[in-house]
């Protein structure tokens, strides 16, 4: 049994780099067998790559909102509140809105595969297809 009190003690936040679309940070919670806990920040417009992980990955949406896109189309717009939950190897990304932040809870199971950058009209093609953003 581990207790981290709030982050791991001796890691620094952790600005993400070339995986990340903007300037993005993680805040490290827990790394264990296999298991990786975040918070990550995303100002507007920020975003992860287009990845997938071995074992799944689950989001707890803490506050703003934004998006979380899987490649076969399924997703939306994500907010405060909601909980997020990625199968193995669904290829996906996630990250804030165009004018709004985004904090979520990463837990990332197993290994993860870092893709292509989300691209800009893919971007927007989210923007455009939630009628309710």
């Amino acid at each position: 049994m581990r207790i981290n009190r709030g982050r791991i003690e001796g890691e620094p936040s952790d600005r993400r780099g070339p995986t990340f679309t903007g300037e993005v940070w993680a805040e490290p919670l827990l790394k264990a067998d296999g298991v990786t806990v975040n918070t990550v920040f995303f100002p507007p417009g920020a975003r992860t790559h287009w990845h997938t992980h071995d074992g799944g990955q689950i989001l707890l949406v803490t506050h703003g909102r934004g998006f979380a896109i899987s490649d076969a189309g399924d997703g939306g717009p994500i907010q405060a509140g909601d909980v997020v939950w990625f199968e193995p190897g669904e290829r996906h990304w996630h990250g804030a809105g165009p004018e709004t932040y985004l904090t979520h809870v990463a837990i990332s199971l197993g290994g993860h595969d870092w893709q292509d950058p989300v691209t800009d009209e893919q971007f927007q093609a989210a923007i455009d297809a939630a009628a309710d953003y």
